[in-house]
């Protein structure tokens, strides 16, 4: 299942970026591809593009909060050339560049209230799929959050039972792959507590002496 920003399979969120591209003409508003260099040791596994970050950008992770939480963590361990995903002009920062590390979501569209319906989910684990086939063995797979963490194990033909989400937590996959497992870097779990930046970079820091 090759990826293709022209993917119209699933009509809730072909329809909904249709009406996003209307009031946003200068948005993406399109499936947003892959970030970083294939066959990399490190795959992070997102939600799906944000409002005004990917959706806007065309790059995961890159225009809101989570983004600045990623990679900022993502720079501190060496994985990405700077913490700033924009440039002063609010676009996509052209000179970061990802080390060793790639970064994809569940679902490549924007959906509306960033929830995804279970079909959506299932229309678009081809590109995970593929994603995960590319990695090499023994590689570093980090979910953020319980519809990422599941999109990897339904991916890999898995049972959701034998593979509990928890923050922090570090699962043996089949093949040698190794899951690590986070709250999503949002604003919601940040404001709340639920998820600190030294909780996230811990889990960051974990992964990079794994794959050391």
């Amino acid at each position: 299942m090759k990826f293709t920003a022209d993917c119209r399979s699933c009509p809730r969120l072909a329809g909904f970026l249709d009406q996003v591209r209307g009031e946003h003409p200068d948005y993406h508003a399109l499936p947003v591809s892959s970030f970083g260099e294939p066959r990399s040791p490190f795959l992070v596994v997102g939600l799906a593009p944000g409002m005004h970050g990917a959706n806007r950008t065309g790059r995961p992770f890159t225009g809101d909060f989570a983004g600045n939480l990623l990679y900022g963590a993502l720079h501190k361990y060496g994985f990405a050339s700077s913490a700033e995903p924009l440039n002063a002009a609010g676009d996509a920062n052209p000179s970061l560049h990802l080390k060793g590390c790639r970064i994809t979501n569940a679902v490549r569209c924007l959906p509306p209230q960033n929830k995804p319906e279970p079909g959506e989910i299932r229309a678009c684990n081809g590109y995970v799929a593929e994603e995960l086939a590319m990695l090499p063995p023994d590689a570093a797979i980090l979910a953020l959050g319980t519809i990422a963490h599941q999109a990897v194990l339904m991916a890999l033909q898995l049972r959701k039972s034998s593979f509990a989400f928890g923050h922090g937590a570090k699962h043996e996959l089949p093949g040698g792959l190794k899951l690590f497992d986070s709250y999503h870097c949002s604003r919601y779990n940040t404001q709340t507590k639920r998820l600190t930046t030294a909780m996230f970079e811990a889990v960051i820091g974990n992964i990079a002496k794994y794959i050391e």
